[in-house]
């Protein structure tokens, strides 16, 4: 009876996965893709005892199906170890952006500031700006007075932009429908660059695919060169994610890693058996050298520092997709 059980545990873990790759199909098929790597560890689990039973050949079947499904969320897995840093070009200027979602109620806002303060990043985006985050980041106005932030209906989940560097001449920061999505054209050194922050609603039966359809044409209307980092509240291989990028021309950067998990879980356990949800995109004659999660602040999620160059405007790419990633959880070195 019992390995009866665990067959129909498996079978049951092996239709929701498989249902995960259909998530361009029906949202809901979407909804089971964010739990790809909880699932297929939990499949592998069951099947490993029941290859002493009678239903071996069945999880012979379903242990190579947990690796394989595993295989497509490589990029995304917890790294054990730092990865080695990358050597940054000495003729160009590096740039950072901080993404973090703030939690709208975070009771440690503080930390948030000095997080900051301590980082120094050239733009920051954040997402869940409550009317207190309003309050809280005033007080770094003097250090990053270039801004826009944008409430969202509820009060609690907006999103907001803020630059130390000034916003393009003749260009005005904008607000996409109900606060989800902030942009700004931000002056860098001489070379403009659409800089958006986005907060997606859950997936399925939540507003996440209807959401993503509204905000389908500030997507397409981002410039030649930009990057946009935010809380998708979906992981680097749902159809949701992929589509934000295919809506935005834009190219995904290989995850950080786990961001979030429960509040009432431990750090330890987001940064090994969290969701990797927060996303930064990237396109034109923009190149992400490296990435890092950085320390709990008193969110549910982990923030994500970002480094990044800008290439001469005779030197840019004539494919959008050549802007990619060097390396992943890199320590933070001075800029150049």
């Amino acid at each position: 009876m019992t390995a009866g059980l665990a067959f129909l545990a498996m079978t049951a873990l092996s239709a929701a996965l498989l249902a995960g790759f259909f998530g361009a199909l029906h949202p809901a098929f979407d909804s089971f893709s964010h739990f790809r790597i909880h699932l297929s560890v939990l499949m592998a689990l069951l099947a490993l005892p029941l290859l002493a039973s009678s239903y071996r050949l069945q999880a012979a079947a379903a242990l190579l199906f947990a690796i394989a499904c595993l295989a497509t969320t490589a990029s995304a897995l917890p790294r054990p170890w730092p990865q080695p840093a990358v050597a940054k070009p000495a003729d160009q200027i590096v740039y950072s952006l901080l993404q973090m979602n703030l939690r709208f109620n975070n009771p440690t806002p503080k930390k948030v500031l000095s997080l900051i303060g301590r980082t120094n990043p050239d733009v920051i985006t954040l997402d869940e700006v409550s009317e207190m985050w309003s309050t809280e980041l005033g007080y770094i106005a003097s250090a990053y007075p270039y801004r826009i932030l944008c409430p969202y209906p509820n009060g609690m989940f907006g999103v907001a932009l803020l630059s130390r560097r000034p916003f393009a001449a003749d260009t005005a920061p904008r607000c996409e429908p109900r606060g989800a999505m902030a942009t700004a054209t931000i002056d860098f050194g001489g070379s403009n660059v659409d800089v958006a922050a986005i907060h997606l609603s859950w997936p399925w039966p939540k507003e996440q695919y209807w959401q993503i359809g509204e905000l389908a044409q500030p997507l397409a209307a981002l410039g030649e060169t930009a990057i946009m980092a935010g809380d998708c509240n979906g992981v680097p291989w749902s159809a949701a994610v992929r589509r934000v990028a295919t809506l935005g021309g834009l190219t995904l950067m290989p995850s950080a890693g786990p961001t979030w998990i429960h509040r009432t879980l431990p750090d330890f356990l987001r940064r090994y058996a969290g969701l990797p949800i927060d996303q930064v995109f990237s396109k034109g004659g923009l190149t992400i050298l490296s990435s890092m999660r950085l320390e709990d602040t008193g969110s549910d999620h982990l923030p994500v520092l970002v480094e990044f160059t800008l290439r001469p405007r005779d030197k840019q790419p004539h494919d959008e997709h050549e802007s990619a990633l060097a390396a992943s959880d890199v320590p933070n070195k001075p800029r150049g």
